[in-house]
């Protein structure tokens, strides 16, 4: 599976770079702290893939805390066809960890 680090990403929000974000936490999570994107819980992506507004041949990047339900919502959305969707390697707390530095 395709994978993103925390570096990467960071570049890219840097840049100003348009990004397709899939945030797959809670809303309880994304209202506490999120980098943008849409929010759909790994939970309720299968039953809400056709609310994605993306095209299956978009760069989607999937997002949660650790990387864990993002791998697990990158896995539903390949299976549903979408062709270029990127895991984010270590979850928003490798990016934080970054930022810190």
């Amino acid at each position: 599976m395709c994978q993103i680090n925390a570096g990467q990403l960071n570049e890219l929000l840097n840049d100003g770079t348009s990004i397709n974000l899939l945030d797959v936490r809670e809303a309880i999570e994304f209202n506490t702290f999120n980098i943008g994107g849409v929010n759909i819980p790994v939970n309720r992506l299968a039953d809400n893939i056709n609310k994605l507004s993306y095209n299956k041949t978009d760069q989607i990047i999937v997002i949660c805390s650790a990387g864990i339900r993002s791998k697990t919502a990158q896995e539903i959305l390949t299976e549903n066809g979408f062709k270029n969707v990127l895991n984010l390697k270590g979850g928003l707390l490798a990016l934080q960890k970054l930022k810190q530095t």
